[in-house]
């Protein structure tokens, strides 16, 4: 006859302190995106799940939790009908089902997506790496989910440009070049200034079903830097990124607020309780510091500040 096992995790605390996140990290899992006329995307995808303990009781079960996860990510990787979002969402839902003791459940995940592009001017076919995040938190209220991505690109720093236009307009008027001549010589020719890597993160967390498109947020991630840039360059490739990203040189702050342009001009549809996370980090030239920005904001309020309204 079997012994039975006692429960340890039902038991009262020492300490009777409730936590809002007890879970498991680092799980990874394969994960088919299914996408219409086209073979699906497979994903390795690594999932942090977590739900809230209440002060009574001492552990959550992690094997309990561990189940859930491989039974919802399993269905996704069989049915090839999933989101990344909708994957998340899934399995909070059936986390809070599972768990009587909880009341909030959230699960979210990373993973690496390959796109395919065309190189700018050779049109050659090549590819770039994006980082893919989605999550979902799901209480009695309803399920909230979040999709987005962390995107690189490149900046030119306008401060350091704005120094070379100066020496620039000095050094030809030394030279004997009239003023119309300097300035239309000046709007053609962007002059140099310092360049650097940037990192553009843009998340979308809605509940309800206003789908968002991840191909979508990864263009407005992408554009809002001062260039495109592309794992495969021949010269005419490099001459256009560069011409392209002095001609439009950016702050740090500048990529931050056309992303939130960009989320206006495009997700129109979403709610006005939609929440969007928009980040950019630059990776410094000429500083051994970095420069960041950031913004979280409600759909409402962004609409209304993008379009100056009161």
């Amino acid at each position: 006859m079997s012994q039975q096992l006692p429960d340890v995790q039902a038991s009262a605390p020492d300490v009777t302190v409730g936590l809002s996140q007890v879970g498991v990290t680092g799980v990874d899992k394969l994960v088919k995106i299914a996408r219409d006329g086209a073979r699906p995307i497979i994903l390795m995808a690594e999932f942090d799940v977590f739900v809230d303990l209440p002060s009574w009781r001492k552990g959550a079960d992690m094997s309990r939790n561990m189940e859930v996860i491989d039974e919802i990510l399993e269905d996704a990787t069989r049915e090839e009908a999933y989101r990344p979002e909708e994957v998340c969402g899934d399995a909070a839902e059936r986390l809070l089902q599972k768990h009587d003791y909880t009341s909030r459940a959230e699960v979210s995940m990373e993973a690496k997506y390959m796109r395919r592009e065309r190189t700018p001017e050779t049109d050659r076919e090549t590819q770039h790496t994006v980082d893919i995040i989605a999550s979902a938190t799901a209480t009695e209220e309803g399920t909230r989910e979040e999709i987005g991505a962390r995107v690189d690109g490149m900046t030119v720093c306008p401060c350091s440009q704005g120094m070379s236009v100066a020496r620039a307009k000095q050094t030809l008027e030394d030279l004997g070049v009239d003023g119309e001549t300097i300035t239309e010589f000046l709007a053609e020719v962007p002059q140099p200034g310092h360049s650097q890597r940037g990192h553009a993160t843009l998340t979308v967390e809605a509940g309800g079903d206003p789908e968002v498109d991840l191909d979508d947020v990864i263009d407005i991630a992408r554009d809002a830097m001062s260039a495109r840039i592309y794992n495969l360059a021949k010269r005419p490739d490099e001459d256009h990124m560069t011409y392209r990203s002095h001609a439009d040189a950016k702050f740090v702050e500048d990529c931050v607020r056309a992303m939130a342009e960009g989320v206006v001009d495009e997700f129109d549809h979403l709610p006005d309780d939609a929440v969007v996370t928009m980040k950019q980090s630059n990776d410094e030239s000429i500083h051994q510091h970095n420069a960041h920005a950031e913004r979280i904001v409600d759909v409402r309020t962004l609409r209304d500040e993008v379009r100056g309204e009161e």
